[in-house]
């Protein structure tokens, strides 16, 4: 008969589970981890994750949930100190790099898998609002500063979009053309920053 569990077994085999997951979900994707693999890899019966979790989906969706409150955390303090807008975006887009070259394996599973839906897994849904919430309201406080001109959304999601395709160029090796991530970070949220106001200009000045 298997003991009966207190909470801190049930939470110690989860963040060790965790550990070995997000490296398997990472390297293999979602459809090449299961169960076996997963019992395998930590040395444990093929029944025992049964006992921690509910699906394979449920394991994701914890791990993915992890994730993204690591990395909320990082841009929460990567923005803390700057209270100029331009300086805060930076200062966001180093830490956003930063991360991702630490926790690889972690930003794979945020940004590059297919991904379950977030709203049949609520706390990953709330990790994920916390991940975006310091680059939205950087973008905010500089379209209110008319340091930005422009949807906040709209230039969220492209800041968001120019720092994703550096790091991912970076991961899979493919930054090969003389210049490396670090030279090419600051450059790029510093056009952002002037190109968005240049072309919102424009477009108010174009007649109709």
């Amino acid at each position: 008969m298997p003991r009966n569990l207190s909470q801190d077994d049930v939470d110690a085999f989860r963040q060790r589970l965790c550990a070995v997951a997000e490296r398997l979900f990472a390297q293999r994707g979602f459809e090449g981890v299961s169960f076996r693999v997963l019992a395998d890899a930590l040395g444990v019966s093929r029944m025992t994750p049964y006992r921690y979790f509910r699906d394979k989906a449920e394991i994701f969706a914890f791990v993915r949930t992890a994730a993204y409150q690591r990395f909320a955390a990082s841009q929460e303090k990567g923005g803390a100190d700057e209270s100029d807008p331009a300086a805060r975006l930076l200062a966001l887009g180093k830490a956003y790099v930063d991360f991702a070259l630490a926790e690889p394996h972690a930003y794979r599973l945020m940004f590059e898998l297919g991904q379950p839906d977030p709203d049949g897994h609520p706390e990953l849904r709330e990790a994920e609002l916390r991940a975006w919430a310091p680059l939205r309201e950087a973008v905010r406080a500089a379209v209110e500063a008319g340091r930005l001109r422009g949807d906040v959304d709209l230039l969220a999601h492209g800041f968001w979009a120019g720092v994703h395709g550096l790091v991912s160029l970076q991961l899979a090796g493919k930054l090969a053309h003389g210049l490396g991530l670090a030279e090419l970070v600051e450059p790029l949220l510093l056009q952002l920053v002037s190109g968005c106001s240049a072309i919102e200009s424009r477009i108010e000045e174009e007649p109709p």
